[in-house]
């Protein structure tokens, strides 16, 4: 007997979604981000409870957000190696005005706009300019810890003025919310500033011209160029996008820990390209999601965090960090192969 037709084109869309679903390089990252968390609650009494789950989900949070920012620059064919430098100068530009007794409402427009400033210069130098993004963004790596330096004299900044209590809650305070099966629960706020962020450049990835003409120069410069994207101005905006993230990670972070000084955010590179790479972008350009930066940054702190836990010596992070990123890109590149 013949089979309904509803039925037939019922099973033919749930085959194709579960194709679609399985075939993504992020889906794969959030099984392994979820075994890991089951693993680690059973081999470890001290993972699953509500303070340390507070602590990872507010440490990758820094990470995470700059790996949005990260994430735009690779699709894009691009990379930047300054985003711990941009992080650490946009902290000390907010630490030192609120210092001096500046409001903290004139002293983030004042961090954003030198985090906003270290991408201008970025993007100029590499797309009106022609210099390789390795060679102007390592060299900025340089510059602008030196301009936090400077600025401070070397010097730990640790009192912020009248509206210090307000910069201690921006980046070291939580809110109090209730989910299912878990009950009410402390979210510390950088991770609400991650989903507000994550919700607002995966839509601009996916349905804004912006993230259209992005996914376009990274898949083809050449071709996006024939067809009047404007990739000089594509490339600006891109290298702002990224500071910019690390601007809003630099103030949340200098919020938190109550200080500033300028050995923050140093190395602070490799982990979050290792986030944007394991959560799928291509450093060929054109592939990668935000959700799959946010993902690649949870479990690389799941990572960290279990070394910690178990007894492992910390000195073995840089070797499972990298680790993770040449097992993704073999990953991505075999899932390639397998398509063609």
């Amino acid at each position: 007997m013949a089979r309904p037709i509803e039925e037939v084109i019922g099973q033919q869309v749930h085959g194709s979604w579960i194709s679609w679903l399985v075939s993504r390089h992020a889906f794969w990252v959030s099984a392994a981000a979820v075994l890991a968390f089951i693993l680690l609650s059973i081999f470890s009494d001290v993972f699953a409870t509500q303070q340390n789950l507070f602590n990872v989900t507010r440490n990758f949070a820094f990470v995470a957000i700059i790996a949005l920012g990260m994430t735009a620059v690779i699709i894009a064919g691009g990379i930047d190696l300054s985003v711990g430098a941009v992080l650490v100068l946009s902290g000390m530009v907010i630490g030192m005005a609120m210092n001096a007794g500046t409001s903290i409402w004139l002293a983030i427009p004042l961090a954003l706009g030198a985090a906003l400033a270290v991408g201008a210069v970025n993007g100029f130098l590499i797309a009106y300019v022609g210099i390789p993004p390795f060679v102007v963004t390592l060299g900025m790596l340089s510059i602008a810890r030196s301009l936090a330096m400077v600025l401070s004299n070397n010097k730990m900044v640790y009192e912020f003025g009248p509206d210090e209590a307000h910069l201690h809650a921006l980046g070291g305070g939580s809110l109090q919310m209730w989910f299912p099966l878990l009950g009410t629960v402390q979210v510390p706020n950088p991770v609400l500033f991650l989903v507000v962020m994550t919700l607002l450049t995966g839509a601009a990835f996916r349905w804004s011209r912006w993230g259209r003409h992005l996914f376009a120069i990274g898949g083809n410069e050449v071709a996006a160029n024939l067809t009047g994207i404007a990739v000089r101005r594509m490339k600006l905006s891109v290298y702002m996008f990224c500071s910019f993230c690390a601007g809003i990670a630099g103030i949340l972070e200098v919020g938190w820990l109550g200080t500033i000084t300028t050995g923050l955010g140093q190395g602070m590179e490799l982990g979050v390209i290792a986030a944007a790479v394991i959560g799928g972008a291509n450093l060929a350009g054109g592939v990668g999601t935000a959700f799959g930066a946010v993902v690649g940054a949870a479990l690389i702190e799941l990572i960290r965090n279990s070394l910690t836990l178990l007894g492992i010596s910390t000195f073995w992070q840089g070797t499972f960090v990298g680790s993770f990123i040449i097992i993704a890109v073999l990953f991505e590149r075999l899932r390639s192969r397998t398509s063609d």
